[in-house]
């Protein structure tokens, strides 16, 4: 089979055609990052050993490819960002970008500090806290998330992080749409203004990345009554799988929503 010999060696496959498209001469520091994930990555539990046949497809191209809706020299805060996807990836595809990746698991910003020194970045920033911890502290451009909670409560934690006029982008697998819509009423009641589906990267991935994106409007938003009552007690577990500007014209189609403003 395809994957034997990498998957008894532990090893991630090597990259398929499109990384170079999506990399660019970053390529090299990409594929450093793989096999980190495949090899310290899996030892600390940040990925399981399963996945590192599938770590091209599954999650440096699903992340990576989002770079192409991203403006060129924008700010980036990634909450949760677990092994660093999407945050790290966007980093190293992307070298104008300035990306904070926000961990509350000391083991896991130990090993973003390690990878993030090992790879040579320096445009990312590893802090340790939730979302809600970095409210009035940090504000963006930009969130993005991967795999962390349902876009209702997921906007209740990242909305007052956001510059105004700023957006969420989630990470988010085949439900994407029918989350959107079953959680419209409290992303409203978090602040945001809209909400779409953007499909990106159908003309080079065999499957593409869906990203929900939720905007909010020209003031910042204030975390609401219970948003803050989840900081206290601590946030639910009900994570997700997920299935700039350089190139978006021609790899992001949208399909936007009936419940979009």
């Amino acid at each position: 089979m395809k994957h034997d010999e990498n998957e008894r060696a532990g090893l991630p496959d090597r990259p398929p055609s499109v990384a170079a498209e999506i990399f660019g001469n970053r390529l090299p520091i990409a594929e450093h990052f793989a096999h980190l994930l495949a090899d310290t990555g899996v030892s600390h539990g940040l990925i399981g050993p399963r996945e590192t046949p599938r770590l091209w497809e599954r999650h440096l191209l699903n992340c990576g490819i989002v770079e192409s809706v991203l403006p060129h020299r924008t700010r980036l805060i990634d909450v949760g960002s677990g092994a660093g996807l999407p945050g790290l990836v966007l980093a190293i595809a992307r070298p104008d970008l300035d990306v904070v990746l926000v961990e509350p698991m000391l083991r896991r910003t130990t090993w973003l500090d390690n990878a993030v020194k090992e790879l040579d970045l320096l445009n990312v920033q590893v802090v340790r806290g939730k979302a809600q911890d970095f409210w009035g502290k940090l504000r963006a451009p930009v969130v993005t998330a991967r795999a962390v909670a349902r876009l209702g409560e997921l906007a209740g934690w990242c909305l007052p992080l956001l510059e105004a006029e700023g957006r969420l982008l989630a990470l988010k697998g085949e439900t994407a749409a029918r989350e959107l819509a079953e959680d419209e009423s409290a992303v409203r009641r978090a602040g945001g203004i809209s909400g779409r589906l953007v499909l990106v990267g159908e003309d080079v991935l065999p499957e593409p990345t869906r990203v929900v994106e939720v905007r909010i409007g020209g003031q910042p938003v204030r975390p609401t009554e219970s948003a803050t009552s989840r900081a206290v007690k601590g946030p639910r577990s009900s994570a997700q799988r997920p299935g700039g500007g350089r190139r978006s014209a021609r790899r992001g189609s949208t399909k936007r929503s009936s419940h979009e403003s």
